[in-house]
């Protein structure tokens, strides 16, 4: 793999459902607004959010071409990737929309082999545990570097 020509457009169909990595798909509004909502990315300004997504990996969640969900991932496609912005709309939950988006993006061409997979998550840990996500081996290893968002 030449790690400077583009990653392909990766999608997948089920029902009604649709997952794609098209970046043209995605609903800048839809996204924006639920991170908006969100405890993570709350006071996270729109520009941020677009830059975010055009630099990122992001597997967008769609049925009757109406963005239901999002996965991004950060990577270098080798060493690591981080999984973040995970969301699926409310109205969309209780059908294992959030289970086939975690094993879609893990099956991905670019993704399959990556060595380590990181990310950060409040609440759904046996969402991911059962795709071999754990907490760390060593946390105290681990640092990190947080500062505000400009006006913040």
């Amino acid at each position: 793999m030449n790690p400077f020509s583009p990653i392909p457009i990766f999608e997948m169909q089920r029902a009604n459902f649709l997952i794609s990595t098209d970046p043209a798909r995605l609903d800048l509004e839809a996204i924006h607004a639920f991170l908006g909502q969100t405890d993570w990315a709350k006071r996270r300004p729109r520009q941020k959010t677009e830059m975010a997504l055009a630099n990122s990996l992001v597997f967008g969640l769609y049925t009757e071409n109406r963005q239901i969900g999002l996965a991004r991932v950060v990577t270098d496609y080798a060493v690591v990737a981080y999984l973040c912005d995970v969301f699926i709309q409310p109205e969309a939950r209780g059908a294992g929309l959030g289970k086939w988006l975690i094993e879609s993006l893990l099956s991905h061409p670019n993704l399959k082999d990556v060595r380590r997979w990181i990310l950060t998550t409040a609440d759904a840990h046996g969402l991911y545990q059962k795709y071999d996500f754990a907490p760390l081996e060593r946390p105290e290893t681990w640092m990190q570097r947080l500062r505000p968002f400009v006006g913040e």
